[in-house]
């Protein structure tokens, strides 16, 4: 699958009284670069809700593997690793230089304004 990758520079709100990046924000971090991935094949996300699309979160786990700190910079790896009809998965790695920090995946079940799951529209599986 088509890889992308995206740069954040960890900024002292992101940090704990530890001054290591505090957890949550990694899922944050998710939600920026699933949003850089799609721009970067084509697809801007506010248009697909423009068309009634969206990808509703139904799962999102990350793994850990050593602190980020504040004015790291922390480049994100991310592709798509599943597509099924109703739902993809995104894959995300974590660096800071070339150590691993994190890994982490979230998979996305695409809905209508209701909520009600539909099928992926053509135009993004054929990017993926």
């Amino acid at each position: 699958m088509k890889k992308h990758e995206t740069t954040i520079r960890v900024r002292y709100q992101e940090t704990d009284n530890m001054g290591v990046v505090y957890y949550g924000n990694y899922f944050t971090w998710f939600e920026v670069v699933r949003t850089e991935y799609l721009r970067a094949f084509g697809l801007v996300y506010r248009d697909l809700e423009a068309k009634g699309v969206y990808l509703m979160v139904a799962s999102a786990s990350c793994q850990y593997k050593a602190p980020a700190r504040y004015d790291d910079l922390v480049r994100i790896e991310t592709w798509v690793s599943a597509l099924k009809n109703s739902s993809m998965t995104f894959e995300y790695k974590l660096f800071t230089g070339e150590k691993l920090i994190a890994t982490g995946d979230s998979v996305h079940v695409c809905t209508n304004k209701q909520g009600r799951p539909v099928r992926i529209p053509q135009e993004i599986r054929v990017l993926f």
